[in-house]
């Protein structure tokens, strides 16, 4: 988001929602069409039998911002080194919790890692493997300062009395015609074309941001499951703001951190090279809307994602 997403408190039930190839936090249910037991990642020469749409549970909690009271300091705020695209911000693995742990305040990008196709991807790691056509990106070691400290960051991804309030909200992603291809597009879904951007929660919980019929400040977590086929070229796509990580087998593969419009990036399963042909791996995602004025999320995958049990909530704090 270039400045800020708004999510919702009640658990929404949106068919036709959310073509979504993430695997993030939640309890995900899947609405398949025939066939349900299909392989992830079939290829398009098979689309009748995989599922028309996938339906995941997620987790949305809802911060007020900064300048009011009860405020969190790092909603409505913009980084030290200036809106725009951080990496670096969180470890590359998750906790024993399965949450994002602040590595540092971040940096900013000055170019993007691109594939040989000119698509967005994270920096290739140590487990993350470096493609013929890949060009290298750069960053700006002087400007710094997307999050403020860890005790803060623990606190977006986890319930926390006085500082969140939480609920479910379930999204769809839709196979779209003639293809292996799943996506969600705020831009498309009529609920959220209503809305105006991807804000789950105006009106809810907390209620709109200071000034706005919109909710500017929360974060959403998704966790599915997945089985992963070395023949199918599966991948998975994400555009949005702000910041937005995946995780694949609790190891970071996308990293868009930051306050900042709209930013895609792609992660190919097959440079994981660790993953085994047939075993099943987890897909955990967790995005934030920290800043006014938009809130952008799209998701394309060719995954065919699948439930797991969501983690204990409150749907309101005393």
């Amino acid at each position: 988001m270039q400045q800020a997403n708004a999510h919702n408190s009640k658990r929404f039930s949106r068919a036709g929602t959310l073509a979504f190839l993430v695997g993030g936090i939640g309890a995900m249910s899947l609405a398949w069409g025939a066939n349900a037991n299909t392989a992830a990642g079939e290829s398009a020469s098979s689309e009748d039998t995989l599922p028309d749409s996938i339906v995941l549970t997620g987790i949305v909690r809802d911060f007020k911002e900064r300048s009011v009271d009860g405020g969190h300091q790092d909603f409505e705020r913009q980084p030290r080194g200036g809106f725009g695209h951080y990496i670096g911000m969180v470890e590359t693995e998750l906790s024993e919790d399965g949450k994002p742990v602040m590595a540092s305040t971040g940096t900013k990008l000055s170019s993007n890692w691109r594939n040989s196709d000119g698509q967005n991807i994270m920096r290739p790691t140590s487990y993350i493997a470096a493609m013929d056509g890949d060009v290298a990106g750069s960053v700006n070691s002087s400007k710094t300062g997307a999050l403020t400290d860890s005790a803060a960051f623990d606190q977006w991804f986890r319930s926390v009395n006085g500082v969140n309030l939480s609920t479910e909200v379930d999204l769809t992603l839709v196979r779209q015609p003639g293809s292996n291809i799943y996506t969600f597009d705020d831009k498309h879904d009529q609920q959220f074309v209503n809305a105006g951007g991807f804000f789950p929660i105006n009106g809810e919980l907390y209620g709109n941001s200071n000034g706005n019929n919109k909710n500017f400040h929360f974060t959403f977590e998704l966790q599915t499951q997945f089985t992963y086929d070395a023949d199918a070229g599966m991948n998975f796509k994400f555009t949005g703001d702000d910041d937005v990580w995946v995780f694949i087998d609790n190891r970071l593969v996308i990293d868009i951190g930051g306050v900042h419009s709209a930013v895609s990036q792609t992660i190919d399963l097959d440079r994981l090279e660790w993953l085994e042909d047939g075993r099943d791996y987890k897909l955990s995602f967790f995005f934030a809307e920290r800043h006014r004025t938009q809130s952008n999320f799209r998701i394309e995958t060719t995954m065919v994602l699948r439930s797991i049990e969501l983690p204990p909530t409150a749907a309101l704090y005393d």
